[in-house]
């Protein structure tokens, strides 16, 4: 336990406090003086009374204030998380169409690897198409004299 001095409004109080809070409790003995010293007039008693009345009122006033909000802090938790699930969802559906993206093109590879490209047509290939071109030509003409 460590033991603490506070001065509020002009008298010394000796307190008692768990070591490691020395600090906290000065400051607070700070804001509790300061309100104590704000009240003119009256006894010693009559302004802790009020500055207790004070900081009891600034507190409620707070806790009214948390409670105001907290509605509106979980619909903006609320507002997050689907946010976030949107985001996962949306996420999950650009790796897939990445995967899908990925197997179309190497399917592309394949059959462009695959695929039999025309050939330049041979020379001797050529001389074979020519005479039976000729031949054709000339059965043709048998025929229109036959006619």
């Amino acid at each position: 336990m460590a033991d603490v001095k506070l001065m509020i409004a002009g008298r010394p109080y000796d307190v008692h406090c768990a070591d490691g809070e020395e600090a906290q409790l000065l400051q607070l003995a700070a804001v509790v003086d300061e309100k104590a010293r704000g009240i003119q007039g009256g006894t010693e008693v009559r302004q802790l009374l009020f500055a207790a009345l004070m900081l009891a009122d600034d507190a409620q006033e707070a806790k009214g204030k948390v409670d105001k909000a907290e509605p509106q802090s979980d619909s903006l938790r609320a507002a997050v998380a689907l946010a976030e699930s949107r985001e996962a969802a949306a996420r999950d559906e650009l790796r897939a169409a990445v995967v899908r993206e990925q197997a179309a093109l190497k399917e592309l590879e394949v059959a462009r690897s695959t695929a039999v490209a025309p050939s330049a047509p041979k020379p001797a290939n050529d001389r074979a198409l020519l005479q039976i071109a000729d031949r054709i030509e000339a059965l043709a003409t048998k025929v229109e004299q036959i006619s």
